[in-house]
């Protein structure tokens, strides 16, 4: 699975921003998706995921209430929908792919990933 995140950009505090992760190789409905952050000099850390008919979403505290996760299997692409953004949501914001019933919260569970895209947020 070749994945592919975009929607980043330069947005103001209080701002929104949709970014997008494309799949392309394999179908994406067999996969729990995930979206993960690295803020410069951090580690990379969990922000959603999605289970594969989007029955059910998890998402870090930090991200709760602002942010929303979804997926479009029939067009193999999932979404994060960031709303009220902040300057510490600044970061490269990663999508990964896993096939295992693991914990979605751990990054080590993921099979794929994808190259990111960068969200800035000035305050």
């Amino acid at each position: 699975v070749q994945l592919q995140a975009s929607g980043g950009g330069l947005v103001q505090a209080g701002g929104s921003l949709r970014l997008s992760c494309a799949a392309s190789g394999r179908t994406l409905s067999s996969y729990v998706m995930g979206w993960f952050r690295q803020a410069p000099g951090k580690e990379r850390e969990f922000v959603a995921a999605i289970t594969q008919s989007g029955t059910f979403t998890y998402y870090a505290e930090s991200t709760k209430g602002r942010f929303t996760v979804s997926r479009d299997n029939a067009k193999n692409t999932m979404y994060l929908q960031m709303n009220s953004l902040k300057p510490e949501d600044t970061a490269v914001y990663h999508c990964a792919a896993k096939s295992d019933s693991g914990n979605v919260y751990f990054l080590g569970n993921y099979d794929y990933w994808g190259q990111g895209t960068l969200v800035t947020v000035s305050s």
